[in-house]
C-alpha cells in the first residue's frame, strides 16, 4: 500500500466517495459520509482578508472524508487524492472510490480559518517537513495536480516520493489532449516500462501520468 514520505510528520508526533458501474454491473449504492454534529459555538468561517493557501494536512483515524465534508461546510475547498477499486458486491462488479492514502487532506484557506478548524478538531493536524515547518503547496503547483489527480483515471501511478529521483528527469510542458498546458517532470518511475511525467507535491505525494508519445510534450528551457 502507498504511504506519504517517511520524512513527512504529522504536528506533534482526507467529494464523498461513491460507487459506479462498470459495462457489466449497475450501480448496489453509494457511499455515504456521516455528518458530525459541529458545536452550536461553531460558527462559518471568519472572513478576513488573509491570503489562502494550500495547507497539506494529517486527518488521524482514517476520518480525511467526513473533515473534508465539514470544512467544506464552512467554505474551506478541499482535496482528497482518490482512486477506484473494484469490488464484488452481490456477485457483480462495483468501482469504489477511495483515498489514496489515508489521513491526507489539502486545504485552501487562510491561517486564520485553519487554526479556527483545528480548535474544534483535534485530529485535524499540520503536516511538517524536514525542517519542521508546516508544508504549503504552492498555488500553481496544487492546480497541476488536482487537474491530474481529480481525473481518477485508472492508468495512473501513485508514487511514494522517496521512489522518486526528480533531478535525474526534465521539466516537460504537455502540448496536446486532455492535460495541454500542464507541466511536470519526465523521469522513469517504478512499475513502468517507459518513463511518465510526474507531478510531485513537494515530498507528501507524487502521481504520474499515463504514458504520453514524445511529440505531445516538450522541454521547458
Amino acid at each position: 500500500m502507498f504511504e506519504p514520505d517517511r520524512n513527512v510528520k504529522p504536528e506533534g508526533e482526507g467529494g464523498t466517495p461513491g460507487i459506479k458501474a462498470d459495462n457489466r454491473s449497475e450501480v448496489i449504492g453509494v457511499q455515504r459520509v456521516t455528518r458530525i454534529s459541529m458545536p452550536q459555538e461553531y460558527a462559518p468561517a471568519p472572513q478576513n482578508d488573509e491570503k489562502k493557501h494550500w495547507y497539506a494536512m494529517r486527518v488521524t483515524y482514517s476520518r480525511e472524508v467526513k473533515m473534508k465534508e465539514n470544512l467544506e461546510q464552512r467554505g474551506i475547498e478541499c482535496f482528497i487524492p482518490m482512486r477506484y477499486h473494484t469490488r464484488v458486491i452481490r456477485g457483480r462488479k462495483v468501482k469504489i472510490l477511495k483515498p489514496v492514502i489515508h489521513n491526507l487532506l489539502f486545504a485552501h484557506a487562510s491561517k486564520t480559518e485553519i487554526q479556527e478548524a483545528k480548535k474544534y478538531y483535534e485530529y485535524l493536524q499540520y503536516m511538517i517537513d524536514r525542517e519542521h515547518q508546516k508544508i504549503i503547496v504552492p498555488d500553481a503547483q496544487m492546480q497541476t495536480f488536482i487537474a491530474v489527480a481529480g481525473t481518477y483515471d485508472d492508468q495512473l501511478i501513485w508514487i511514494n516520493p522517496e521512489d522518486l529521483n526528480l533531478k535525474k528527469g526534465t521539466r516537460v510542458r504537455i502540448t496536446a489532449g486532455h492535460f495541454a498546458g500542464q507541466e511536470g517532470t519526465f523521469v522513469k518511475v517504478k512499475g513502468a516500462r517507459d518513463k511518465r511525467v510526474v507531478i510531485a507535491v513537494q515530498g507528501v505525494i507524487a502521481v504520474a501520468m499515463a504514458t504520453l508519445h514524445p511529440s505531445l510534450i516538450e522541454v521547458i528551457e
